[in-house]
């Protein structure tokens, strides 16, 4: 969505009857107020925020001295690597740290209000009502055993009196601006029920509930595919925009800051290391971090095409898969796969994209044996994979699944969690831990590692751990479910410039499934377009994106957000001043 596209329908809200006009004037409760630009004159001030971390962290201070502001009818973006201090900052602002983290200095001003000094029943009142936060999970930000309607109503119970006719119609509006198809379907659904995307919809809709003055978005599009990152960006822009809203966004995706930042903020290790306009950053960044942050986004263009053989090693022909309901359910099937045909060339990667619920993780499952499918074929190496012998498959095939806190069991030894397939497969205990202390060293990681516990690692080094377990049985097809959607820019190019050197110098060929077109650009030979559990489109990477045929396929291309921006690839010289 540029600048220059047309906006998003607004959010109306039903008229108000005027009994529940009169209790909104209750303390505690909604007031009619203007908006913060024209209530307070101003919107969220840091100064001189110190956060101290508690003993044992890797540095006293998880924030040393950090100022900055907020301005109502403006956008500042956050950005910085893991560890920074970003979601400590989030969390600062809503009295929300977690525990042995602590406030060693500055204040937070909202309406010329200190926020760090007032009592926790005033704090409570102003949470939700006049500064919201849309955090990253939705899964954890949502609970699992309330309904979801239920939810987004809890805004308007907490701090209005609404009659509850009200507060329904209300919760239905909300949920359709926010792209849902089916509203009453949603609000009176669980989350599990709902896919990521659309869960990650109905937290925005909680947060946006009240119109609050000042909104806090911890990396809330990370999860979602480009075109509902696009709509849900146009809706939270629209909303600031009209409600003279301070909105501060909290990414490490810099196609998000170049599409929705007024001003960049870049922190570094808990320190505010440069600050400016967004365009002045984006194109001519000042400090060394900043240049090696942006020069690490990969651009919408695909790579450099590189030979690879005309050989297929796997093909797929006719896969089809249908996700029946339960006997008692009153939920339609769902096709997830329509007569699926893909083919990976040996030692190449083809990229599988498209929105959530395209049916890119079912072909990945089908693929790995994790699910079986109604009718179709598979072929890899020529054998025929649906009937191998499942330890036979799984020594041809393996995994890399998208969330390295998940798919590593928290109580074992990284050794062990490397070394357990080949021990499955009947290689002795010390055979086992060697290679495990091998392939440690082979994805950049110190082969002492094997000792130590996944939680004891950062993000990008545990998905490095995930990456040797999947190739300890030295297989032939490697599929990478959404390996680095969680990783922030620079880990995110370590990873896929480690992946393509192993790629090389193990001969692997990769099926590649992301929601991010830019990384499929960088990584993938082939791509394949998948919409509603039809492969629409597949070709050769350059062919995809530099002449796209199918209607979709455009419109995917289309809702990149930051499309027009090329970043940097090198070091650039700040610009004159």
């Amino acid at each position: 969505m540029g600048r220059g596209s047309p906006e998003p329908a607004r959010l109306r809200w039903p008229p108000l009857d005027r009994h529940a006009t009169a209790r909104l004037a209750v303390t505690g409760s909604m007031t009619l107020r203007p908006p913060m630009s024209a209530a307070t004159g101003a919107g969220l001030i840091v100064e001189n925020l110190i956060l101290r971390l508690p003993p044992g962290a890797d540095r006293p201070l998880a924030l040393d001295g950090v100022s900055l502001h907020v301005d109502p009818g403006e956008v500042l973006c956050l950005v910085g690597e893991s560890g920074s201090g970003k979601s400590l900052l989030a969390a600062a602002v809503l009295r929300l740290l977690p525990p042995g983290v602590t406030v060693a200095g500055g204040r937070v001003a909202l309406g010329g209000t200190n926020l760090l000094s007032l009592p926790e029943r005033d704090m409570r009142r102003i949470r939700g009502a006049r500064v919201a936060m849309v955090f990253q999970d939705p899964s954890t930000a949502l609970n699992p055993l309330h309904r979801v309607g239920d939810q987004v109503a809890e805004p308007f119970r907490t701090h209005t009196d609404l009659s509850r006719a009200a507060v329904q119609t209300r919760v239905l509006d909300l949920l359709a601006q926010v792209g849902l198809p089916d509203p009453a379907g949603a609000a009176a659904a669980y989350p599990h029920q709902l896919s990521g995307g659309q869960r990650q919809r109905v937290a925005i809709a909680t947060a946006l509930a009240l119109e609050p003055d000042v909104l806090i978005a911890d990396e809330p599009t990370t999860a979602l595919d480009v075109t509902t990152q696009a709509q849900v960006l146009a809706l939270m822009r629209d909303l600031q925009r009209r409600r003279g809203m301070a909105l501060l966004f909290v990414t490490h995706d810099f196609g998000v800051v170049a599409e929705i930042a007024d001003r960049v903020a870049v922190l570094q290790r808990g320190v505010l290391v440069e600050h400016g306009p967004a365009q002045q950053v984006l194109n001519h960044p000042a400090h060394p971090y900043t240049r090696a942050l942006i020069a690490a986004v990969p651009p919408l263009a695909p790579a450099a095409p590189r030979p690879v053989s005309s050989e297929a090693i796997l093909v797929a022909e006719g896969l089809t898969k249908t996700y029946r309901a339960g006997r008692f359910s009153r939920r339609a099937p769902v096709q997830a796969l329509d007569r699926v045909s893909v083919t990976l060339p040996r030692g190449g990667t083809l990229g599988v994209v498209g929105e959530s619920g395209s049916g890119k993780s079912t072909l990945a499952r089908v693929l790995l044996r994790l699910l079986p499918p109604d009718a179709g074929t598979v072929r890899l190496d020529g054998a025929d994979l649906l009937h191998l012998p499942r330890r036979e498959a799984a020594q041809r095939i393996g995994m890399v699944f998208q969330d390295p806190y998940a798919s590593l069991n928290p109580r074992r030894r990284v050794g062990d969690l490397v070394a357990q397939g080949p021990m499955l497969h009947g290689m002795a205990r010390g055979p086992a831990f060697a290679l495990a202390r091998d392939l440690l060293a082979q994805v950049a990681l110190d082969p002492a590692a094997a000792d130590r516990f996944p939680h004891e690692f950062s993000g990008g080094q545990r998905q490095r751990i995930a990456l040797a377990r999947a190739l300890a049985l030295q297989p032939a097809v490697l599929v990478a479910d959404e390996p680095v959607s969680a990783l922030d820019v620079s880990v995110q190019a370590q990873v896929l410039a480690l992946l393509a050197e192993l790629r090389t110098r193990l001969g692997l060929s990769v099926v590649f499934v992301t929601h991010d077109l830019r990384v499929a650009g960088r990584i993938c030979d082939r791509v394949a377009v998948m919409c509603r559990g039809v492969v629409v489109e597949e070709g050769t990477t350059e062919q995809v994106f530099l002449r796209p045929q199918h209607e979709y396929t455009q419109a995917l291309l289309a809702a990149v957000p930051g499309r027009g921006w090329t970043p940097p690839q090198t070091p650039v010289a700040p610009a004159p001043t």
